[in-house]
């Protein structure tokens, strides 16, 4: 099974805890062999590849841009840098700025090469375009199954 993930950066420590159980139960659902796609950034997408890995499956790492890595939180850097060199591949997207547009770019990549999309949403509108909420449509528009995974009672 190929399964990728998308959602919210940024959680509180008690969404996080919650998100990390919601993650490890999806995946211990699955039967065989699990292929993570992700693009590693901090947050869902991180803890995901993590939980692929620990669990002897493989991950594949979609970078939305060039500078990409230099976006994302400096503290982030070596989890990124450990998860990059754990992938069994990794699919570039083209672009050079880590923009909106690359990372919804990134995004469609990543829903073209899943079975299933995980999605970490409050269900609410993207804050931005290329936003989870934009990933989840795309990926239903594209006929790819989304399972939405929020905790009951939790915000952003």
């Amino acid at each position: 099974m190929r399964i990728g993930i998308t959602g919210h950066r940024g959680l509180n420590e008690d969404v996080e805890r919650q998100v990390r159980q919601l993650l490890a139960a999806a995946l211990d659902e699955q039967r065989g062999s699990v292929t993570g796609i992700s693009c590693i950034a901090d947050g869902p997408d991180a803890w995901f590849a993590e939980m692929v890995l620990c669990r002897g499956g493989d991950i594949e790492v979609v970078i939305p841009a060039e500078e990409y890595r230099d976006s994302l939180p400096a503290d982030h850097h070596p989890l990124y840098d450990r998860l990059l060199e754990r992938a069994s591949e990794v699919h570039h997207t083209g672009m050079t700025a880590s923009d909106s547009a690359a990372h919804m770019a990134g995004s469609e990549l990543l829903v073209g090469l899943a079975d299933l999309v995980l999605a970490v949403w409050d269900g609410r509108p993207a804050r931005g375009y290329g936003g989870t909420a934009d990933v989840v449509a795309y990926a239903e528009r594209c006929g790819v199954p989304v399972r939405v995974l929020w905790p009951d009672g939790a915000s952003r």
